[in-house]
């Protein structure tokens, strides 16, 4: 992979031969052959590529020809009075939309299938919120605001790769909030709902 030594005379990567292996990847992510994760990790390496023999196995094992037809990602997902989780290996919408009322939803991004470099997740949470994992080396953005409670987000110590995908969060909360976290466990858990507001006074 690229930082080690070159054997003599290896031919150098141009910067086509990355892009074109970047986009590859990306196509095969689209056709659900990659995770997230797995996306990420080979982009930075592409990237990175110094050699035509440092592209070669971020490729090897991906098929050519038609691409497969993808299953129909999820776009919403609603928490009322409960929650429904998402983990492992799923498939995620560009455009991700997530509404928590007494509830919430926790979506794992780390196993999910993804079209395009760029993911935008939009929370409405009221008494309740969400914990939102993505992998390690993904650029993330967090926007939005919080009325009694808060939104978080822990960017982890990884900065992120080069021509990583990016996610965009989103996070509307009123006593509630919405966690981002990057990488490992860390500290993300769904927040206990709080408590009801004082009766106004007489």
């Amino acid at each position: 992979m690229a930082g080690a030594p070159e054997p003599p005379g290896a031919p150098r990567a141009s910067d086509a031969e990355r892009e074109a292996a970047a986009q590859r990847l990306r196509d095969a992510a689209a056709e659900g052959r990659l995770d997230f994760e797995e996306l990420t990790d080979r982009l930075g390496g592409a990237y990175d590529a110094r050699t035509r023999a440092d592209l070669e196995p971020l490729t090897a094992d991906l098929p050519a020809g038609a691409p497969a037809a993808p299953a129909a990602p999820r776009r919403w997902f609603v928490g009322i009075f409960g929650g429904e989780d998402r983990r492992g290996r799923w498939r995620a919408a560009p455009d991700l939309r997530v509404v928590n009322v007494f509830g919430g939803s926790d979506l794992d991004l780390r196993g999910a299938e993804v079209e395009g470099d760029r993911i935008e997740i939009t929370v409405f949470s009221l008494f309740g919120g969400s914990t939102i994992r993505v992998p390690e080396g993904v650029r993330v953005e967090m926007s939005g605001f919080a009325l009694f409670g808060g939104n978080d987000l822990d960017a982890g110590d990884r900065p992120p790769a080069p021509g990583a995908p990016a996610v965009h969060v989103r996070a509307f909360s009123v006593f509630g909030g919405t966690d981002v976290r990057v990488g490992g466990e860390g500290r993300g858990r769904r927040r206990p709902l709080p408590p009801p507001p004082p009766p106004p006074l007489p």
